[in-house]
């Protein structure tokens, strides 16, 4: 099996398997179903961290409001009504005014932290560094653990504009966030290496031969951006490793240089008393025991 190190820019994203007949028109979409797959478990994670501080989001109409504008206003949040956390509420305002502050309690809180750590860890980029793969099973397995917790800790579901039950409904609009600029369109995925771009209708033997013990390091990207910058010879920190031996070296060689320079005091012709002890017939004298 070949292994792929996929990065995206200079930083490592996960592990793949595949062999040196797959057609690139195969690999490219499936690499692109696991970038994009990860990004929205992330996302998931961020948003349920703030559903178990702070609540379900509010309706559109609300968001950004003052208690005192909502009240002018005679608005009134019907779904945080409706969708309320197993076994009760604990008031916990949400500062930036997205959420209705009616946060599960502390058992419940705890539950869906522990499942957002556990989804990043399946998924995390520490994986790369582990030898451990990550697929599309992996990415779904980390959207269902994170869905089942949801089930649980809000039994009547979440309101139909909360972000999380868009992401899970593949539903979310990402247009006009930041998000929307780290998602890849698979019609638009570009995948490189050594320089080169692997396109559609060649297979990866073409480009890397027929071992199939070959691990490569890959990078994806949008189609358009030119050649990634090349990968440097030596990883961050094993340059910083080499800078500390040559500076250990350096200092080595600056304090052996000093005592060299020192040395010469201990030579015969340095000794300032040899003339004296010479007329006085001490030159050479060997004291023996007493």
């Amino acid at each position: 099996m070949v292994k792929l190190h996929i990065k995206h820019g200079d930083e490592s994203q996960f592990l793949y398997d595949t062999t040196t007949d797959t057609p690139i028109d195969v690999l490219l979409p499936d690499l692109v179903a696991i970038y994009n797959g990860r990004l929205k478990v992330n996302r998931v994670c961020g948003e349920m961290e703030r559903l178990a501080d702070h609540g379900v989001t509010l309706p559109p109409n609300m968001q950004g409001l003052t208690d005192e504008q909502v009240e002018e206003l005679k608005l009134k949040d019907e779904w945080g009504e409706k969708c309320l956390p197993q076994g009760g509420a604990r008031f916990k305002k949400d500062e930036v005014g997205c959420r209705n502050g009616q946060a599960p309690n502390e058992k419940m809180a705890e539950l869906l932290k522990k499942t957002v750590k556990e989804a990043k860890d399946l998924i995390s980029k520490k994986k790369v560094d582990a030898n451990v793969l990550v697929t599309q099973a992996t990415v779904k397995e980390a959207l269902d653990i994170l869905r089942g917790a949801v089930m649980i800790v809000y039994p009547m579901g979440l309101p139909p504009h909360e972000p999380i039950r868009c992401e899970f409904e593949n539903t979310e609009d990402l247009s006009g966030t930041q998000a929307s600029l780290e998602v890849i369109d698979e019609a638009m995925a570009s995948l490189w290496w050594a320089g080169k771009e692997m396109v559609p209708g060649k297979k990866l033997l073409d480009y890397v031969g027929k071992n199939e013990k070959t691990k490569i390091v890959a990078k994806l990207q949008k189609r358009g951006m030119g050649a990634p910058a090349r990968e440097a010879p030596i990883s961050g920190e094993d340059q910083k490793q080499l800078m500390a031996h040559f500076y250990k070296k350096q200092e080595e060689w600056k304090r052996m240089e000093k005592e060299q320079e020192d040395a010469y005091l201990d030579s015969p012709w340095a000794d300032g008393q040899q003339l004296k002890r010479q007329f006085q017939g001490m030159k050479d004298i060997k004291w023996g025991p007493r």
